[in-house]
């Protein structure tokens, strides 16, 4: 006991640790349209946005490592009906964003920053945060 009675202790309670779950749904929604933003900039130059990913495989010599692969990001946005619907995603699952809706319509791909920069606005600001809960529940699976 010689080496802890040279110590001080105190009781503390943890400040500061508390995350905010709305907080940080709406951080990543704003990732994830940040991330658009560079898909939407490719497209326009006619290529594919690719992001690095880290997997991994058993090699020949039967050893587990980590390699670095490119994934393409799937754009969430495509044409139809002569021009460009925007959809926002939460992960896997469109949001509905005025409630019944879940695309926005523009005539042109060069329109669709502008939108995918009103959703960026309204995520920052909150007014997503009903259907990122809703999009945000988990189901349960029939059995």
């Amino acid at each position: 006991m010689t080496q802890l009675s040279k110590l001080s202790f105190k009781t503390v309670e943890r400040v500061g640790a508390v995350k905010d779950p709305k907080q940080d749904r709406r951080n990543k929604l704003v990732a994830a349209l940040d991330e658009q933003k560079l898909v939407l900039a490719a497209a326009i130059k006619g290529e594919t946005h690719t992001k690095q990913h880290a997997k991994w495989i058993t090699n020949e010599q039967g050893e587990r490592v980590q390699v670095k692969t490119q994934r393409q990001v799937k754009p969430w946005f495509f044409e139809q009906d002569h021009g460009w619907y925007v959809q926002c995603r939460y992960g896997a699952r469109v949001l509905l964003m005025d409630g019944k809706n879940n695309a926005a319509f523009v005539s042109k791909l060069e329109l669709v920053g502008a939108v995918l920069d009103a959703f960026r606005a309204a995520a920052q600001a909150g007014e997503l945060d009903q259907a990122i809960a809703r999009a945000a529940e988990r189901k349960r699976a029939a059995k």
